[in-house]
Formats: C-alpha cells, sequence, structure tokens
C-alpha cells in the first residue's frame, strides 16, 4: 500500500539530500552521461543525476561530481521517470499486485492508480485494501470505488461498502482520487461523494461512456476530472475545451491511441492534456504488447514529439493527479524512480530503479514477489447446489419471438436491436446462423437461484459457450452460448475449478484459465497465467469467436452504465432510463434500438 506521505523524505533524509546537493557528502548513486528528461520544460538536459538514499538530490551537468558508492552508465541513452498508469483495475488484469509488478516494472511502469471496485463487490473494504497491497518495488495508490454495489435496485450484487466507507476514504494518504461512477446518475447522494472528494483536495475519475452534450456537461459540472473512455478526437477536444484530462485508454477491450495519434494534427490542441491508463488488460496483452510503454511507442510512431509522449506518461499525470511532489519528475526531493533507454521509440528499459534501487534489468524483474495471499481471498464461488436449467430459459408460446439484443461494437460498447428468434418447446432458441447468442449474469455470492437473461450479437461462437466469473462490475458469473447445456456445463467448471475463464463445447472443456482469488486473479507467476489466457483465445476462436480478447469482452456485456443495454442477475438493463427491461417485445421484428440521438442527446 502506497502511503503518499511516507514517499516524502524524512527530515533525516532531507538534511543528506541537501548536503549531497551542496557537495558536501558523497551520493550514493549517480546516473551518469544520460540525456535527462527535464522536469519543467520540454527538452533533453545533459546530467548526471545524484541519488541519496531514496531520493534525487540534485541534477548536475555531466561530470560535475566526480565519484559516487554507486554509478549507472547512462550515456547513448535517455533517462525518463517511471510510468504512471493513471487508470487501471488490477483484478482485471488477472494477476495478483505482486505479479502485475513483476511484467510492468521491467516494462517501466513503476507507478499505478486503481480502482478496486471487483474486490470491493466480492470481499469488501478488506479487499479493497489486498488490492493496493504488494511487497514488490511498485506504488498502488487507490481510486475509492464510489459504489458497492452499484445499484441496489439494478443488482444485488456481493459486498455492500457503506456510503461513509467511501466517503471517509477520499481522506486517506493512499487515495489519489474518487473511482469512476455512474454517468447517469443525478442523485444528491452521488453529488454529495463528489464533493466530498473536492474538499479532501481528490480528483474525481471520470467514466464518461461515450457521452456529449448535456449529459457530458451534467458529469464534468460535479467536478469529475477526467476521462478514460474519450475514443475519437471530437471527443478528446470536447473533453479538454471543458477543462478535463483526457486519460488515454490502451487496454484489451479497445487501444484507443490508434484512432486518437494517427489525427496528429487535429489532436494536437489537447496533448498537453492528456495521460495514459492500461484500464483493462489482462496478462496475455501486458507480457505481450507492453503497458504504458505501449502507449509512449505508439505515440512516438503516430509522430508525437519523443518529448512530450514521455511527458504524458510521467509529468503530466504526476502534476494532474497531485504527485508530482513525489515522483513523476526527475527533480530534486523527489523519489528515485527512473529508467534508462537506449532508444526513445522503442520504449524498452535496460535499467528500472524504484525509490533508488536497481529493480529490473533487460526487462526482467530483479526482485521476487513473495506476497501472501490470504485463504478468505479463496473459495469464492457460492452457486446452489444444484442448477436447475429452467434458470436460463426464456418462455414464448409462439413459433418465433421478437426479443431486445444487443451488438458488441468499440470493445465494450453495445448497440440495441431487435432480433426474431425460433421458439422450440416453449423456449426461445439462439440464432448461430445471425450470430444472435444467449448471455446469462448468474449470482455467484449468495448461492441462490438469480439469474438475468439477454441475447448478443459479436461472440460468433458457432457452437458451446464461454463462461467467466467476473462479470463487471459485480463479479457475478457471466455466460455466453449457442446453447443452454453447454453453457451450464460452463458455469459447473467456473464452480468446480473456483473461478477463472472456461469454453466449452457441450460437455466437453475445451480450456480453462484459472483463477482462485476472488474468482478474478492467479497467483502464479504471471508467464502461466499469460499461456493460459493464450491458449484459451485459441480455443475459442476455433468455436467461431473473431473477439481477440473474448473472456475480457464478456466482462462487459452486462455494464449497465455504458449504452445501450446491460444484464445483472436481476435481469436486462436499459442503460438511459436505468431500469430493469423485458427481453421479449410484442409484436412483429422492427430492426430498431436507441437512435443516435438516444445515445448522445
Amino acid at each position: 500500500m502506497t502511503d503518499k506521505t511516507q514517499l516524502i523524505p524524512t527530515t533525516a533524509e532531507l538534511m543528506r539530500l541537501r548536503a549531497v546537493a551542496a557537495g558536501l557528502e558523497r551520493p550514493d548513486v549517480i546516473v551518469r552521461g544520460g540525456l535527462v528528461l527535464s522536469p519543467g520544460t520540454e527538452e533533453w538536459l545533459e546530467r548526471d543525476i545524484l541519488i541519496a538514499g531514496r531520493h534525487i538530490a540534485t541534477l548536475t551537468p555531466w561530470g560535475h561530481v566526480t565519484g559516487a558508492g554507486h554509478e549507472l552508465d547512462a550515456r547513448g541513452s535517455w533517462v525518463v521517470p517511471g510510468f504512471i498508469d493513471a487508470h487501471l483495475h488490477v483484478e482485471y488484469t488477472n494477476l495478483t499486485p505482486g505479479q502485475l509488478a513483476r511484467v510492468s516494472v521491467p516494462r517501466g511502469t513503476t507507478t499505478v492508480l486503481t480502482d478496486p471496485n471487483a474486490a470491493a463487490n466480492v470481499w469488501g473494504p478488506e479487499g479493497m485494501d489486498y488490492m493496493l497491497t504488494t511487497g514488490a518495488p511498485f506504488h498502488i495508490f487507490q481510486q475509492v470505488s464510489p459504489t458497492t454495489p452499484a445499484s441496489t435496485t439494478l443488482e444485488r450484487g456481493g459486498a455492500v461498502i457503506p456510503e461513509e466507507t467511501v466517503l471517509t476514504r477520499l481522506h486517506d494518504d493512499v487515495t489519489a482520487t474518487l473511482g469512476e461512477g455512474n454517468p447517469f446518475d443525478l442523485g444528491e447522494v452521488s453529488t454529495a461523494r463528489f464533493r466530498e472528494a473536492l474538499v479532501a483536495g481528490r480528483r474525481i475519475t471520470g467514466h464518461t461512456a461515450a457521452q456529449s452534450h448535456e449529459t457530458l456537461w451534467s458529469y464534468l459540472s460535479a467536478g469529475v476530472g477526467d476521462d478514460h473512455n474519450a475514443a475519437t478526437v471530437e471527443e478528446v477536444l470536447e473533453r479538454t475545451r471543458l477543462g478535463a484530462m483526457v486519460t488515454v485508454m490502451g487496454s484489451s477491450l479497445a487501444d484507443n491511441t490508434v484512432p486518437l495519434f494517427a489525427d496528429l494534427d487535429a489532436v494536437a490542441p489537447a496533448l498537453r492534456h492528456m495521460c495514459f491508463c492500461a484500464d483493462d488488460k489482462h496478462a496475455l496483452d501486458l507480457s505481450g504488447q507492453g503497458h504504458i510503454d505501449h502507449h509512449v511507442r505508439q505515440a512516438v510512431r503516430f509522430g508525437v514529439d519523443p518529448v512530450l509522449a514521455y511527458r504524458m506518461a510521467t509529468a503530466q499525470p504526476a502534476h494532474y493527479y497531485r504527485l508530482d511532489q513525489v515522483l513523476g519528475l526527475l527533480a530534486p526531493s523527489r523519489l528515485a524512480d527512473l529508467q534508462i533507454i537506449p532508444d526513445l521509440a522503442e520504449v524498452r528499459p535496460t535499467t528500472v530503479m524504484v525509490a533508488g534501487s536497481v529493480v529490473a534489468r533487460d526487462g526482467r524483474a530483479a526482485f521476487d514477489v513473495d506476497d501472501e495471499v490470504p485463504a478468505w481471498t479463496r473459495d469464492s464461488i457460492r452457486l446452489p447446489d444444484v442448477i436447475d436449467p429452467a434458470l436460463l430459459r426464456v418462455s414464448a408460446d409462439t413459433p418465433r419471438a421478437r426479443v431486445r439484443a444487443m451488438e458488441m461494437y468499440d470493445g465494450y460498447f453495445k448497440r440495441a436491436f431487435e432480433a426474431e428468434l425460433p421458439v422450440a418447446g416453449g423456449a426461445v432458441q439462439c440464432d448461430t446462423a445471425t450470430d444472435v447468442l444467449k448471455i446469462a449474469v448468474i449470482d455467484r455470492h449468495h448461492a441462490e437461484p438469480l439469474a438475468g437473461i439477454g441475447f448478443v450479437r459479436g461472440f460468433g461462437l458457432r457452437r458451446g459457450a464461454i463462461a467467466i466469473s467476473m462479470n463487471c462490475p459485480n463479479m457475478n458469473i457471466a455466460v455466453v452460448g449457442a446453447d443452454d447445456a453447454s453453457m451450464l456445463r460452463a458455469v459447473e467448471e467456473i464452480r468446480a475449478m473456483g473461478g477463472g475463464f472456461v469454453t466449452v463445447d457441450g460437455g466437453d472443456v475445451l480450456a480453462r484459465v484459472e483463477l482462485p482469488v476472488g474468482g478474478m486473479m492467479s497467483d502464479a507467476p504471471f508467464e502461466q497465467t499469460a499461456a493460459a489466457l493464450e491458449h484459451a483465445h485459441a480455443v475459442t476462436a476455433a468455436l467461431g469467436c473473431p473477439i481477440p480478447s473474448p473472456y475480457i469482452i464478456l466482462s462487459f456485456v452486462g455494464l449497465y452504465v455504458v449504452p445501450d443495454l446491460g444484464v445483472t442477475e436481476r435481469g436486462l438493463v436499459d442503460t438511459f432510463s436505468q431500469e430493469v427491461v423485458d427481453v421479449l417485445l410484442p409484436g412483429p421484428v422492427d430492426a430498431c434500438g436507441h437512435t443516435d440521438a438516444d445515445r448522445h442527446p
């Protein structure tokens, strides 16, 4: 757990920093001969970095100080601060915090701001604390999850966190922001929560769900100060013109670095009000594509000046989230969190330091992870002893039925449409020919038979089913499939392995990704989790699924704060009205859903 006050130098440390900077004492480490990212100007400086203990004492011209306890040779390379991920859910990496550190720190990401909303739903406040805790050299700041459950009427959820707990946590030194909230909630309770965050001096993390005009204006007027949903240049400009910071998302759901930086001239006015986040990026993509290093590579590839690209990953988020007094800058009294990079375009550090110690070399961690995983984090799947197949049944008394359905697009967004489906034995069937499959969200917290049903296009399964135990935000089981028998088999396999991801074909289990920690994470080495994901993705693709990361997309189909529809264990939800609606519709098929005007008032 990263307590900001504990990162500030003690009086004794400040005395030593002053003595080293004054030339009265020898530094512990000199990072010598590199081109250093200026803390206050957009330039590369010919400077040595003098380090005493955990912190930087000062920057000097090359060769000004001749000796130190240890020297790092940065000649021919660039020296930059550790990268900052401005919005992440550790749970969605499918790794425990320590394993996330193992994959991310060698790639230069040394600080993350995390909203532990998944852990909050499974374990309550104790789980939120667990997601902030690791012995690895990794700074984790909290974005306080605002509502658990997100709605007391639309879902039952798991744990319940009192509003007073949320308000109190806003004043904790481990807190950087209030976490992302529902842009469609205009109530007094949420408004009072926003005010408390402002009083506490915390930023408010935004989740604008592609909104524009009045709904966006209303959300930002509550003090919400950033947005990681902006996926077009128009959305970026609209938000930054209203004073918001845009946090460019590069996740396993969608990589917004491509549409935003590809039109560099258009987005250029906003570049100094942008930073980066991975948001929902699983272990396979983190280990292959990268963490914040991926964002920097993309920015430079599309023509962003490297000095600005690196500032977007370091100084800009540090300043905005009020962390710049302790990290994000290579400046006197700041933590010596830095990386030596021989190629600005490749963004592959040869050396990474955290708090004055070398913690990674040449892409490999120089530390071990021995974090304790408490026993209470396991065995979190609670289902009825026997699941009645009727739980998944949608009854109809006509040969064909007209249903509300949703089509996946742009990652986790859903476009409403209507479909006509066959009925057999009085039950509505899927239609694999038109890719309209059944989706169910099943309660896994209370061992009671409670499930919501919907229909979805985009998963492309010709047969079989896939299931997960981490539906956002309440961490229930979500399962999508071509037939009820496969769906039930997948759910039973989730039960048997204590949580995770599974792909089945009829009675056969084709792939499993075991996530026993809360049904969300694995404490195995990240390499094992990434390999299991790679195999499971390939197996799922062989069943016809075109989505590169189908499990994490399935995690968000139920999300009811993202247009147009969502599914909870209580039923199908219209995200605009925030009400449960019927799956079945009367009358003939009329291929319509929400209009563009409905989505963007």
